[in-house]
């Protein structure tokens, strides 16, 4: 019996340590870790690329979320243990990987500072300014006949002040593209090209530079000899190519621009200038902010745009002069209350010139044969105050004029605004002429104002020159024309009330808001063009989509543009 306990013991025992040497004997693959070993380099300007190193990454780019602080990055290439990736504007620290179900962080990173590239003179031959440097605008930087200045996504421009002109002629920074030469500045909603001030966060004001200016070949209707405003030295020789191509700008801001050269009428440069600028042009996604005179001012030119930003201007947001005959659909105006213009200022402004009611001054039909202020302006959204309104002079840092009107329409403009909504201003619409020239204009639908909705406004609609008020309103109450004047008492079911936050806007209308079921203006006539984007709705925002996201900037004040 010993024996065969034994046994069985020694048995059971080497059954054990079988078990016990199987357990130990794993030869299982661990499951691949997400880690981040490296960034390299660990500091480097907004808008270049550096590369993540590490383990079980995502092996194509869309299987990686990357963020630098709390900014999201774009993903170029990847494989399992490398990533490349575009610095974003604005990046913070640590560097973030997300992918297979994991997230990793890596090193500490920071943004360094651009070197800063100064510019001044000519531009002759093809050129391109990168985003890995600060460019500086020193005096009027003209880009040649047969030149094409490219600028990359991302790329900051800075524009000197008056002491910055090395000619010692004291005219601030101004881009100025001439007659045959191009402007390629197609930026992204996630890397905007930015044009600002040179001053540093916190110092920044109106007219602290000049601005962009386009001269193109379209027509306008003045005479050859006649010179751009702002002492920028050009003819501006309407050479009749209504199709002329003068670049693209895409994703842009331009901050602080809009400066006087002197104290006499025009001799300011806008925010954004356009002369004659043709169709073959490209501009959308466009933010003007804190310009010293218009936001946006088209002197003649046939050219179309959309998705456009005027931010605290100190004039009028969208200017339109000599004969511009081009189409704009989605614009938004967010202006200061207590900051404007001495001459008035107002959203739009809308001449054929500003010497009288035809080319020349002299009274020949139709408007001696040159092109006639028609414009097409469509969803268009305009806010001061959702207080009350007032035409006293402003009060504000800047501050020395009055507002106006919504919509100033004068000296035989033929202008057409569908589909918009204009809130704040002392007065809705200002229709302002002679009975042969901004009248008949109106009554022959050259000149129309359609499904527009004029709100907390203190006159809504007025008479100026030879016609009345009477006429001005009973043109504006037209039944057909389907356009509303709104109380200041129920703007609140109509707007977002961050619609006037300045630094934080909000501007998409509530769910229940009458812009977006009133009735608009008939798609067919001037809103056929194929231009046109339908939108069933008044003003620039439906109730989901934000078109401002990503590339805007509303606090540009306080941004740092040195990293």
């Amino acid at each position: 019996m010993n024996h065969s306990f034994r046994w069985g013991s020694l048995c059971l025992l080497v059954l054990a340590l079988f078990g016990l040497m199987t357990a130990c004997d794993n030869n299982d693959t661990p499951e691949p870790i997400l880690s981040v070993t490296g960034i390299s380099p660990t500091s480097a300007p907004a808008g270049t690329t550096v590369t993540i190193s590490g383990t079980n990454f995502g092996t194509t780019p869309a299987s990686n979320t990357v963020t630098f602080g709390t900014v999201p990055a774009t993903v170029l290439t990847a494989t399992s243990t490398q990533l490349v990736v575009t610095v974003p504007a604005n990046a913070g620290s640590p560097v973030t990987v997300a992918a297979n179900g994991a997230t990793a962080q890596g090193p500490a990173f920071t943004i360094s500072a651009k070197p800063v590239v100064s510019v001044a003179g000519s531009i002759s031959a093809n050129t391109t300014w990168t985003s890995n440097n600060v460019y500086l605008l020193r005096g009027f930087v003209y880009v040649s006949p047969g030149a094409t200045l490219t600028i990359q996504p991302g790329t900051v421009v800075k524009g000197g002040g008056v002491d910055d002109d090395p000619t010692g002629a004291k005219r601030g920074g101004t881009l100025i593209v001439e007659q045959g030469a191009k402007l390629e500045a197609a930026g992204t909603a996630q890397q905007p090209i930015v044009f600002t001030s040179n001053k540093p966060a916190g110092s920044r004001k109106y007219g602290d530079w000049g601005g962009i200016v386009l001269i193109g070949k379209a027509p306008h209707n003045r005479p050859a000899s006649q010179q751009a405003e702002g002492g920028i030295g050009r003819a501006l020789n309407a050479l009749n190519e209504p199709a002329d191509n003068s670049g693209t700008l895409r994703y842009v801001r331009i901050e602080f621009g809009g400066i006087a050269l002197t104290n006499e009428s025009n001799s300011e440069i806008n925010g954004l200038t356009l002369y004659g600028v043709g169709s073959g042009t490209t501009i959308d996604h466009v933010q003007v902010s804190y310009s010293g005179d218009d936001s946006f001012e088209w002197f003649g030119g046939t050219v179309n745009a959309k998705y456009l930003v005027a931010y605290r201007g100190f004039d009028d947001d969208f200017d339109t002069d000599w004969g511009y005959t081009g189409k704009v659909q989605f614009g938004v105006s967010l202006r200061d209350p207590q900051v404007a213009d001495q001459s008035g200022s107002n959203c739009f402004e809308s001449d054929n010139f500003n010497s009288g009611e035809n080319a020349g001054g002299v009274a020949l039909t139709p408007n001696n044969g040159l092109p006639l202020t028609q414009p097409v302006f469509v969803n268009i959204s305009a806010f001061v105050t959702n207080g009350t309104p007032s035409n006293a002079s402003t009060s504000g840092t800047g501050g020395s004029g009055a507002y106006q009107s919504a919509m100033h329409l004068r000296r035989n403009t033929a202008i057409s605004v569908f589909n918009s909504v204009f809130v704040g201003y002392p007065e809705g619409l200002r229709l302002d002429g002679t009975t042969t020239g901004t009248l008949a204009n109106a009554n022959s639908g050259a000149l129309d104002v359609q499904a527009v909705t004029v709100a907390n406004s203190l006159t809504a609609v007025r008479g100026a020159g030879a016609i009345t008020n009477d006429v001005a309103t009973t043109f504006f109450n037209t039944a057909a024309k389907k356009n509303t004047i709104v109380a200041s008492s129920d703007i609140a079911a109509l707007l977002n009330a961050q619609s006037f936050n300045l630094t934080a806007p909000n501007f998409l209308p509530p769910a229940s808001s009458a812009l977006l079921v009133t009735g608009n203006a008939a798609t067919g006539g001037k809103l056929a063009d194929s231009f046109f984007t339908a939108a069933a709705y008044r003003g620039a925002f439906n109730g989901t989509e934000n078109w401002l996201t990503g590339w805007t900037n509303f606090d540009p004040q306080n941004t740092n543009y040195d990293r």
